[in-house]
């Protein structure tokens, strides 16, 4: 495969031969493809000493570099920022590699960076794509997960996935009439063993609106064979911070906010987000809103009981449940 950038393809360069043999001038050659005179010598001397392989692509890095960092060096690198945990600059200094040069050993090690370290134990404690740290509750209610989700309500008779819109054509109509339908808030819990969860549509978040829904959840949660929830996680929404508290003191249960900024701490609720918004949200269109909202019931019924859970061995939430007479 040629370069992005190259002029000529292999075929090209096999046609600058033949039109050489056929009696061609190189600078009638040159002009012809559109190319400097020495780039048709190049190529005619490559084809002289090497034939037909000569015109392959090569790579353009260097057959040596003078001042190529040694791999001892590299590995000295790599030792002070794996067992110290400083940044690029203190590195430099320790190793005498210049800073960027630090960078690029790190970058090319596939080292994380220092954010994504714990700095006692140096263990990676930021989820990534890239990491295969899960953690799981032993039982069912040991921890809940409770978040919010927003979604555009739907104007009656359809929105713009119905009537055939682009998004870009939605947004200009939106800006010309200057008028917004508002957004529907679908709160869920998440149990993190059994993956067990319950979602309302509710018209805000507001922190008596989230404690009502809480308590709702924790009725579901029971029916359901979860009778004891030991804990709830929830981001640093106001609403969360300050309106959960008697709900949770009735049933014993003992809140726990995520380090502000770090989601992926309440992941398994922001997971289910995501499915609800392609599953549920997105995978159809509604007429209206109530419509869209009248279908969440059969979904998460769906998604509790048939569903396959990859996390769970393609078994349902429900199966890690004890059966409810």
């Amino acid at each position: 495969m040629s370069h992005a950038n190259a002029r000529l393809t292999i075929h090209s360069r096999l046609l600058i031969v033949e039109r050489t043999r056929s009696g061609w001038k190189q600078a009638h050659i040159a002009a012809a493809m559109g190319v400097p005179r020495r780039c048709v010598k190049r190529w005619l001397d490559r084809y002289r000493d090497e034939g037909p392989v000569g015109l392959r692509d090569r790579s353009s890095r260097p057959h040596h570099i003078a001042n190529c960092t040694s791999a001892a060096k590299t590995s000295e690198v790599i030792a002070v920022r794996t067992r110290e945990r400083v940044g690029r600059d203190e590195v430099a200094v320790r190793t005498g590699v210049p800073p960027r040069t630090v960078s690029r050993i790190i970058a090319r090690a596939g080292l994380p960076r220092l954010a994504e370290l714990d700095p006692m134990t140096g263990e990676r404690i930021r989820a990534s794509k890239t990491t295969s740290i899960r953690y799981e509750r032993e039982r069912p209610g040991e921890l809940v997960h409770m978040d919010v989700k927003k979604f555009g309500r739907i104007p009656d008779g359809g929105g713009w996935r119905s009537r055939g819109e682009t998004a870009t054509n939605h947004q200009t109509r939106l800006k010309a009439a200057a008028t917004r339908a508002g957004y529907d808030f679908v709160h869920s819990v998440v149990d993190d063993h059994s993956r067990l969860a319950y979602s309302e549509v509710l018209p805000d978040e507001k922190g008596a609106t989230c404690a009502a829904f809480f308590a709702r959840a924790i009725s579901y949660f029971t029916a359901h064979g979860i009778t004891r929830i030991e804990r709830l996680i929830t981001d640093n929404a106001w609403a969360y911070r300050y309106s959960l508290h008697e709900v949770c003191a009735a049933h014993g249960i003992r809140q726990k906010l995520i380090k502000p900024h770090c989601p992926w701490q309440n992941g398994k609720v922001e997971r289910f987000n995501r499915t609800l918004q392609t599953e549920w949200a997105y995978r159809q269109s509604f007429n209206s809103s109530a419509d869209r909202a009248a279908a969440l019931d059969p979904w998460l019924k769906h998604y509790n009981t048939g569903r396959r859970h990859s996390a769970l061995g393609g078994q349902p939430p429900i199966s890690r449940l004890q059966p409810t007479s």
